[in-house]
């Protein structure tokens, strides 16, 4: 069911401009009808500014009329809000892990050599230049970029990596490499196992210096 884009700013509008029920505010925002009471009450963690769904073109003042008429009426939305979808510009990454982005694109480079450019640009979010930079090693900061695997550093899924890895191979006319599943849920749980001992190191350090004892933990797999 379709729900107010604010509900909880939206229910406590309705508390202070309507007559309707708590049950009934709760229904139409999607809450539970003890956060209408604590919003009525004042006992919720802030104090809302109340967003009057009318103005909003999310439920007429019609459907409020009918509610407050009858406690058992439900009252139906106009229109759901807007859904926010992603474009097709650069892929974002949390500052926290910028400063991984060079590890993981030399590491691609290295074991990828067939993903162009724009492939790596869209899996890592980064641009051409940056890659091109590593490629040749006229990076400013090349001395110390070690290649690390992205899906470990969290720059990428490995779905979204197979895919690049399948579509480059394709388009090069490679055949693709046969994958071994054989140890799959053991490499998925090794994976985890360096992500959270990788975070524990970053959150041991002295915060200047960064953790490169983890790069590659696939190539425990290779043959």
């Amino acid at each position: 069911m379709a729900q107010p884009l604010m509900p909880h700013a939206t229910a406590s509008w309705l508390v202070d401009n309507t007559s309707l029920s708590f049950e009934q505010i709760a229904d139409f925002c999607g809450l539970h009808i003890l956060e209408v009471q604590a919003i009525a009450d004042d006992t919720a963690a802030t104090k809302l500014t109340g967003r009057d769904p009318v103005r909003a073109h999310e439920v007429t003042q019609d459907e409020i009329d009918k509610g407050q008429k009858n406690p058992d009426y439900r009252l139906k939305m106009t229109k759901g809000p807007e859904q926010v979808r992603r474009t097709k510009g650069p892929r974002y990454t949390p500052v926290s892990k910028r400063q991984d982005k060079p590890d993981g694109i030399a590491w691609i480079i290295r074991n990828h050599p067939e993903i162009s450019d724009g492939a790596i640009s869209n899996l890592i979010g980064t641009t051409r230049i940056t890659i091109a930079a590593i490629r040749d090693r006229s990076h400013w900061n090349i001395a110390n970029i070690t290649p690390k695997d992205p899906v470990t550093l969290g720059l990428t899924t490995q779905r979204e990596l197979d895919t690049a890895v399948s579509k480059a191979g394709k388009a090069t006319g490679a055949e693709p490499a046969p994958t071994d599943t054989r140890l799959e849920g053991d490499r998925e749980a090794l994976i985890a196992s360096l992500r959270a001992e990788r975070a524990q190191q970053e959150r041991d350090a002295d915060g200047t210096g960064r953790s490169d004892e983890i790069t590659d933990p696939h190539a425990l797999f290779r043959n």
